[in-house]
């Protein structure tokens, strides 16, 4: 296992939590010391932290820091280890959080700024969309589970009865966290599927035959929208019996060695053409 890291990132009054996963260097080229190496970000989702589901996010930032990149996962403010409350803040702020993480792992020693990816799983794929859109340092984007209509999703999760309480009263209890009137407005104020197609880098989107909390069809609809644009591809990868978390051993490897391959071409494509400009 390579070098791994707990760090906090600090933002506005907040503190962030996350982990730093150092590439495992198989072999430094001769005269060549200073490699760039690829830096992939997770995003976690609703509620969830940079642990993941079963192990989710630690499984993959180490799968992916074999592979040579630089990793990081964190946990969104009121989750996990980082300080604050989750529900007073909004799908607004967790994007403006991953720009900040986007800041510090940018700026680490030996990584390629023109190789960035964002991971995001569930809410969180609708938190790196977002990101990526309005951050150009974002060139490959991938979603899992991706949520597509952030109200209507998150409220399904939660039951309308949390809403409703939230709204009336001014906060409401979910899982222990506390929901303002806010949270709930900035989930109605984003519409990825619209906003999709101003990203032109490339995409994969996974999503499994057998989520019970985001369906299945959001993949095929997301790779309508992204295939509209210009330019940047968009691949997909439907995974039979997958559920939301992909939490069964075949349909989780399915998920990461498919995410690892997709990265991989992704890598080899740039490398091609640095050959062809020399």
């Amino acid at each position: 296992m390579g070098m791994e890291r707990q760090i906090s990132i600090r933002h506005g009054q907040e503190e962030l939590t996350a982990t730093i996963h150092y590439p495992v260097v198989k072999d430094i080229k001769e005269g060549n010391h200073q490699q760039r190496v690829p830096l992939a970000i997770i995003c976690h989702g609703f509620v969830g932290s940079r642990i993941g589901v079963d192990r989710l996010f630690v499984k993959t930032a180490r799968e992916l820091a074999e592979d040579g990149y630089l990793v990081l996962r964190f946990d969104y403010i009121g989750c996990g280890e980082s300080s604050g409350e989750y529900g007073a803040e909004g799908l607004e702020s967790m994007i403006t959080q991953t720009r900040s993480v986007l800041d510090y792992a940018v700026n680490c020693s030996d990584v390629d700024p023109s190789r960035v990816t964002l991971i995001g799983h569930s809410l969180g794929g609708a938190v790196a969309l977002l990101t990526a859109v309005r951050d150009k340092r974002v060139k490959n984007l991938v979603m899992w589970s991706s949520v597509g209509y952030p109200f209507n999703d998150i409220v399904k999760i939660t039951g309308r009865d949390v809403y409703d309480e939230g709204v009336k009263l001014g906060a409401a209890d979910y899982l222990g966290y506390k929901f303002t009137p806010a949270f709930f407005e900035s989930l109605a104020e984003h519409q990825p599927f619209q906003e999709a197609v101003k990203f032109n880098g490339d995409v994969l989107v996974v999503h499994g035959t057998s989520d019970e909390i985001i369906p299945v069809d959001y993949a095929f609809l997301y790779q309508k929208v992204f295939w509209m644009r210009q330019e940047g591809r968009c691949d997909k990868e439907i995974i039979f019996q997958g559920d939301h978390t992909f939490s069964s051993g075949k349909e989780r490897e399915q998920l990461i060695t498919r995410t690892r391959e997709w990265l991989g071409e992704r890598q080899k494509i740039e490398q091609d053409w640095q050959h062809w400009m020399i």
